[in-house]
């Protein structure tokens, strides 16, 4: 019997591994598993089978989700954006490709675990270095398989993400400890997942071929809320790029002169973090900034919006996200559990895009103050790659800033032209402009008029 009619199936019974190419025979079935169970903070329950690292209590919490994204479940597991939460995966058959280092998206997961409906038994790829079950074990990471994933999707959709638990504890243990689990909201889990102190990111050449010493000579200070590797891939190829921990105050990034600054995606709750959002005022309009996903609520939250939370979020590589601009629609990977109020955003905030799923803010920008932000991942990592020229934007605008800095012409079209900005992101530039001084005492200069 085929593993997607899980409703049939019991939580120990797995079906006959298929017979490899040539091998003239079945192969053994998997041993039984023991049999686990997932319980949501509202009671609703569902069973399936331990996978991974087992907890010695048998139980683990978080807040559940469900992405749904057909490839890339290596770098959705590795986004530090899930911290808190257990990512149910939609699309049924997982691991089949196993894993390797090259599609880490940080140094281990953060996420609390993973729902599956069917973990496949052999991973089969030339790139691979292991498979998702062991590497899960070696992380620490808990799994239960064989989930009716489309049951509890459907529910999650109507009850919204909700608090629950899993593992072989058994039911009534299970039950509880989703009871008394938590969500995200009001937790600061960015301090979990910054970089504890800052490092330059290594040099990434900006074409086949080319030399490090070929990247434009641009300066950018990332923050790490939770970064991700495909985004510093990206900023690598526009310049030079130094994280620093999502605590740097804006006066030390200053002191750096950056002629960017770049806000990361990140976990939980954007209203959790106003000590982030008092820096990030500090630094709007002093120099330019891009933030994507949390960076981009905290933006928006520096700029006098409001964030709420989505019911059950926005979690897939496919969503569609109009441009103001042009009318032109981008699919784009998006990961987020809260949004921006749009009727909160006031003084010049342009809503520069907006997701066709449900019209929340998708992108915002303030030309005369010299940032933008989009609340999806251009970096692709996984997904589709059609936002990548915001990374060129970003140079662009970095550009203009160099050449003119606050009295640059900021209107010189920065919505327009979507080749041109992405070209940007190889062109060397003008000289670096000096940036902002900072007095004997360290503190901020006045912001320019």
């Amino acid at each position: 019997m085929s593993p997607e009619k899980g409703p049939t199936m019991s939580p120990t019974m797995s079906p006959e591994v298929s017979p490899g190419p040539g091998s003239g025979k079945r192969t053994a079935r998997r041993p039984a598993a023991t049999p686990a169970w997932l319980a949501l903070a509202d009671g609703t329950t569902f069973e399936g089978e331990t996978a991974g690292w087992v907890p010695p209590d048998g139980v683990t919490t978080g807040e559940v989700v469900f992405n749904t994204v057909l490839t890339g479940y290596q770098e959705v597991i590795t986004d530090p954006s899930y911290a808190g939460q257990v990512i149910t995966f939609t699309y049924p058959h997982i691991g089949n490709y196993g894993v390797t280092s090259a599609d880490d998206e940080s140094a281990r997961p953060f996420c609390r675990g993973v729902v599956v409906r069917d973990l496949a038994r052999r991973h089969s790829s030339w790139r691979a270095e292991g498979s998702l079950e062991e590497y899960l074990v070696a992380h620490r990471v808990p799994m239960i398989r064989g989930v009716d994933t489309r049951r509890l999707t459907r529910h999650l959709r109507v009850a919204g993400a909700l608090p629950g638990a899993f593992g072989p504890a058994g039911p009534d243990a299970v039950v509880e400890a989703a009871r008394r689990a938590s969500g995200t909201d009001g937790v600061d889990y960015v301090s979990a997942v910054t970089a504890e102190a800052a490092y330059q990111v290594p040099s990434v050449p900006p074409a086949p071929g080319a030399t490090p010493d070929a990247r434009p000579p641009r300066r950018i200070v990332a923050y790490d809320f939770g970064i991700k590797r495909s985004i510093l891939d990206q900023l690598g190829e526009l310049g030079e790029v130094e994280v620093v921990p999502a605590h740097t105050s804006a006066a030390a990034v200053l002191a750096r002169r950056p002629d960017g600054v770049f806000l990361s995606n990140g976990p939980g709750d954007p209203a959790a973090l106003p000590w982030a959002v008092e820096e990030i005022g500090r630094l709007v309009g002093r120099v330019p900034v891009f933030g994507i996903c949390l960076g981009h609520q905290l933006l928006g939250s520096a700029l006098g919006g409001r964030t709420f939370k989505l019911p059950f979020g926005h979690h897939g590589g496919n969503h569609p996200v109009g441009r103001a601009s042009d009318g032109a629609v981008e699919i784009a990977s998006h990961n987020h559990n809260y949004a921006l109020d749009p009727d909160s955003l006031q003084g010049g905030v342009e809503v520069t895009h907006t997701n066709l799923n449900d019209g929340t803010v998708a992108g915002l920008a303030v030309p005369d103050r010299w940032c933008f932000s989009v609340q999806y991942h251009p970096e692709a990592g996984p997904g589709p790659h059609d936002p990548r020229y915001l990374f060129g934007r970003f140079a662009a605008l970095i550009d203009r800033w160099r050449a003119g800095g606050p009295d640059a012409d900021v209107h010189a079209d920065p919505h327009a032209d979507l080749q041109a900005d992405l070209d940007a992101g190889t062109d060397a530039g003008t000289e670096p402009r000096s940036g902002p001084d900072l007095d004997p005492e360290g503190t901020l200069p006045d912001a320019p008029a």
